[in-house]
This record gives structure tokens, C-alpha cells and sequence, in this order.
């Protein structure tokens, strides 16, 4: 039986909502949406930034489920806006080039804040 582990971001949304930032069973990570939110609550509104910064909160994540993004073998990324793509790639591009993960980009009429032009969350496989 695989024990399971649940990595919380401290968001306020967490317990109401009820979910958590990332779940490691076994070898297994799932990563939550993750939004471009700094700790101060600020959005850069710039996309590629966006992208950037949803990257590293979940990179985060990752590590503290003792993975890395070297792990992710998938990511899903939803966006508000088609010319916003390349700016989101480059991001995407910095960081999974050389890992290459199975991917999907979808374009969503909204995501929870409006200030928000991207969403990110993967699937990563410890090992």
C-alpha cells in the first residue's frame, strides 16, 4: 500500500476548497493548478513572467515531494489568451527543453482572478 503525501501551499483556499498545492503517492505527483501569485499577492502581468512564476512554485512543490522537474511527464496549460502562447512557451521551453513532457495547452474563457493569464499544473514520476 502506498503511503500518500499531501504538500500544502498555506493558501487560504486549501481546507475550503478542499484540495492541496501537490499529492505524492508512491512514485506518482500530481501538482494542482498553479496560478502566478508572489507571496505579497502580487501578479507581474506580463505572460512569460506569469508562466515563469507558476513554474517555480511548482518546482517547489515538486522538491518538497522529493521530486524535481526533471520527474514531470506531463503539463497542462490553460491560458485566457492564444497571443499569449509564445510568451508561455518560452517559459515552459526554459525549464522542460531537454525533458520534454507530454503536453497540453488549452484556452480557457477565464480562470479564477482576471488578472491571472495562465495556469499550470503537471503530473511528475519519481525515478
Amino acid at each position: 500500500m502506498s503511503t500518500r503525501q499531501n504538500i500544502s501551499s498555506g493558501s487560504p483556499f486549501e481546507p475550503v476548497l478542499g484540495y492541496c498545492r501537490a499529492v505524492r503517492t508512491g512514485s506518482r505527483v500530481s501538482v494542482s493548478g498553479t496560478a502566478p501569485s508572489w507571496p505579497d499577492g502580487n501578479i507581474n502581468p506580463d505572460p512569460e513572467a506569469q508562466a515563469a512564476r507558476s513554474l517555480e512554485i511548482i518546482a517547489a512543490a515538486l522538491a518538497e515531494a522529493g521530486a524535481t522537474v526533471n520527474d514531470v511527464v506531463r503539463t497542462r496549460i490553460y491560458l485566457v489568451d492564444t497571443a499569449d502562447f509564445d510568451a508561455v512557451a518560452r517559459s515552459h521551453g526554459a525549464v522542460f527543453s531537454d525533458i520534454r513532457p507530454a503536453n497540453t495547452t488549452v484556452v480557457v474563457a477565464a480562470l479564477l482572478n482576471p488578472e491571472w493569464k495562465v495556469e499550470i499544473e503537471v503530473e511528475a514520476v519519481i525515478g
